[in-house]
C-alpha cells in the first residue's frame, strides 16, 4: 500500500440493536498488520467481466505494507483482476475480522523490490512448498 490506509469500524443499521463493546472500535493499524502477517491464507473476492463476485482462498504474504500473492493466468480470479483490479480481501476468521478493499497492482518486474521481499517471505511462510534452496519463482500480483 502506498497510501495511508483508512481504518473504519463496521457500520451496523439501527434495527440491529444497540451496539457497545470491545468489537465496536477499529483496531490500531499495527494490530491489523500483525493479523495480516500471521494469517495462513486470505480470502479474496474479485469480479468477473459480467459483474459476478468470485471468492477464493489464496496463499500470500504481507510485506512492505502490501498483500503479495501470485497465481496462474489460467485461473478465473487472476483473469478477473487483469480485467478489473478491484478486490476485497478478508482473513479466514469470522470472529477476528479484518477486511481490505482496494485495487491490485500487477507487478511483472522481477527487479521490483517487492518481488524479492515477497519471495523470501513466501519461502519462510510456506516451507512445505519447496524441496530445495532453489529461489521462489517470481509470481506477480
Amino acid at each position: 500500500m502506498n497510501d495511508e490506509p483508512e481504518v473504519r469500524p463496521a457500520h451496523f443499521p439501527r434495527e440491529y440493536g444497540a451496539r457497545g463493546g470491545e468489537g465496536d472500535e477499529p483496531l490500531p493499524w499495527e494490530e491489523v498488520e500483525a493479523r495480516l502477517c500471521d494469517a495462513l491464507n486470505y480470502w479474496i473476492t474479485t469480479v468477473t467481466p459480467s459483474g459476478v463476485p468470485h471468492a477464493r482462498p489464496v496463499d500470500g504474504v504481507w510485506v512492505q505494507g502490501a498483500l503479495c500473492f501470485g497465481g496462474s493466468d489460467d485461473t478465473r480470479w487472476v483473469r478477473n483482476l487483469q480485467t478489473n483490479p478491484a478486490m476485497s480481501v478478508h482473513l479466514p476468521s469470522g470472529d477476528d475480522v479484518v477486511v481490505l478493499e482496494g485495487t491490485v497492482e500487477y507487478v511483472t518486474d522481477p527487479e521490483d523490490p517487492r518481488a524479492s521481499a515477497s519471495s523470501d517471505a513466501t519461502r519462510k511462510k510456506y516451507p512445505q512448498y519447496f524441496s530445495s534452496d532453489d529461489p521462489v519463482p517470481f509470481q506477480p500480483f
